[in-house]
């Protein structure tokens, strides 16, 4: 599709006609120091001219109609927003509620959000014929576990109190390039991915999802960037309260009169920092240091918190032109076995025609990137999606839904250690599920805690053994399970196994299952999904309506359709046998085939 993507900022706008397919640029747009005496604006590769000093709001709608000119028939426009708050966690089609909504979130992203919103509202209005997507950079960071998302207040202070994480089209972007460069599937990576640029930020990706991320409620939290300050002792703002300043004296010193442009002196941009570190600024070399040790620090901790590190991604204006800052940041890692070639860091170049450029040292266990991140055709190919399913017309489709209680797969080694040598799997009844079966056998879960009894053990063995329990469960052991896809058990905790022939501790083997639909390949063909895709499933229950989100597809031609969910959302939703949900595929939604959230 031919898709126009718009990146207003409140002094500058970059736009884009694109084939949401290839990323082939039809029309192309930058408008700098909007506003100031030495506005520009450029045309592709034309030399740039000035432009009036108008705010940007005055001159969106002429600068809108020429580009949906000069771009011929476009089928979408994508246009990027900050900031989506709770409630956009995914590229959604704007109608005038939600173009309302975005508004509504200015508080939570001020220096974004306002430009943001008046790139939506001259659009519509220059475009009115075709679908209109906003692609919000928090959306990527919807995967961010409880853990990471939550401050350490009183969660009734402030209603909007929790980690947001940004620059995620970018994250998201990049992370899929690089694996694609790696040879492996995104899903099996885990990858730290550093957006460096004026505003900077560093992403923890695991198996595809984002698990942590350095920006916060705001942008301000995090690394060191061109003018906003980063982490900050909360006790350094109270100090600068307390000498007179007002909110808005500190926010405005906070976001831009800190970061780079505080400490050097200079305007934040980072190849002046260089030039002038290169010849002594004391100032200018302490910035550099500030950036890449704060950098260096997430760095380390994202690697331990996801358990390791496969890649370390470079990206964004500093990520991909700065050998120095990369030098300065890889110093020091090589005990997480990243390992940097210097001649290889100083050739590094990356474009649309070759985005990936391998920095590495030969026996690096731990691959370092430059990738070029092209965030216009990230949003290029999220509003493509959203407009095809929008044009889509489909019949409702239903699933049956199952309730899945506590249960336990073995395999046959546990079997016999726990009900005697030689013993077998017992079957009392058959489940919906082809081949599978209710054994008469039980067992104790035992936690750190207390334990769960009788809990039924399913049939026939697997290869790995797994006790799937709802979150009440979990709490009840006293374990902090991960959410995992049935068969998905590496580095989960482990609890003992009591049966009467002898008990057996795992080292690893307890999840609380995702919520998942089983479908044959035909029946994922009529639905219009594909094995891995993540879709929504509303029902009606009377009172309890609830729509689940994050259900993933299965796909075998050994399954039946069928939607399983734990007893704890069966109840949220007062489920009961033979009940039926709507299946709605959600647009833009990578596909993953693990899938983790504690």
């Amino acid at each position: 599709m031919r898709i126009a993507t718009i990146n207003c900022g409140s002094s500058s706008l970059k736009a884009d006609v694109l084939d949401s397919v290839t990323g082939a640029r039809f029309v192309r747009l930058r408008a700098e120091r909007v506003g100031t005496d030495d506005a520009t604006i450029r045309w592709n590769d034309a030399p740039a001219v000035p432009l009036p000093a108008k705010g940007i709001e005055h001159i969106l709608g002429d600068l809108f109609t020429e580009l949906f000119e000069r771009g011929g028939s476009v089928q979408a426009v994508g246009h990027r927003v900050v900031h989506g708050g709770e409630r956009f966690v995914r590229p959604t089609l704007i109608d005038d509620a939600v173009a309302e909504a975005i508004e509504s979130l200015i508080p939570l992203a001020p220096l974004h959000n306002p430009a943001n919103h008046a790139g939506i509202v001259a659009a519509r209005a220059a475009l009115p014929s075709v679908p209109h997507v906003a692609v919000f950079d928090t959306a990527f960071h919807g995967t961010l576990p409880t853990r990471a998302k939550h401050y350490a207040i009183a969660p009734d202070l402030l209603p909007n109190a929790r980690r947001f994480g940004f620059h995620g089209t970018s994250h998201g972007y990049v992370a899929r390039v690089a694996a694609t460069a790696l040879g492996a599937p995104l899903e099996s990576l885990r990858l730290i991915t550093c957006h460096l640029g004026s505003g900077a930020s560093v992403c923890a990706v695991e198996y595809g999802r984002s698990v942590e991320t350095s920006m916060g409620m705001t942008p301000l939290e995090g690394l060191v960037m061109g003018t906003r300050s980063g982490d900050l002792d909360p006790g350094l703002v109270l100090e600068l309260v307390r000498q007179g300043r007002d909110v808005d004296a500190v926010d405005t010193l906070l976001n831009r009169k800190s970061g780079l442009a505080g400490v050097s002196g200079t305007s934040g941009d980072m190849r002046d920092i260089e030039a002038k570190a290169a010849k002594g600024d004391e100032r200018c070399r302490l910035a550099l240091k500030l950036f890449a040790h704060r950098l260096r620090k997430y760095i380390g901790a994202y690697a331990a918190t996801m358990g390791g590190v496969d890649a370390i991604v470079f990206t964004a204006g500093i990520g991909q032109n700065s050998p120095g800052l990369r030098h300065r940041v890889a110093q020091r890692l090589d005990f997480l076995g990243a390992h940097l070639d210097e001649d290889r860091n100083r050739d590094a170049k990356v474009d649309a025609a070759a985005p990936v450029f391998d920095i590495s040292g030969t026996n690096a266990r731990v691959k370092l990137l430059v990738v070029a991140t092209d965030e216009a055709r990230a949003i290029a190919e999220h509003a493509a999606a959203v407009a095809q399913e929008a044009d889509a017309v489909q019949a409702p489709k239903t699933i049956p839904i199952a309730v899945s209680a506590r249960h336990i797969h073995l395999t046959q080694d546990a079997v016999e250690a726990l009900f005697g040598p030689g013993h077998t799997l017992t079957p009392r009844n058959e489940l919906s599920q082809p081949g599978q079966f209710a054994c008469e056998e039980t067992l104790t879960v035992i936690g750190p805690k207390r334990s769960l009894e009788r809990v039924r053990v399913l049939g026939p063995t697997r290869p790995k053994n797994q006790i799937e329990v709802s979150r009440t469960d979990e709490f009840w052991l006293g374990v902090d399970a991960p959410v995992r896809r049935s068969g998905d058990v590496a580095n989960s905790p482990g609890v003992t196994l009591e049966g009467p022939a002898g008990s057996l501790t795992l080292s690893e083997g307890l999840i609380c299952a995702a919520r998942h639909i089983h479908m044959t390949p035909a029946d994922a063909e009529a639905f219009g999904v594909k094995n891995g895709d993540l879709v929504e499933v509303r029902v009606d229950s009377n009172g309890r309506d609830l729509t689940f989100g994050d259900v993933l597809i299965r796909v075998s031609p050994k399954y039946a359709l069928e939607m399983h969910v734990d007893t704890d959302e069966a109840n949220a939703a007062e489920l009961s046998r033979r009940d039926e949900g709507l299946l709605i595929p959600t647009e833009g939604t990578a596909r993953l085939t693990r899938l983790e959230r504690r």
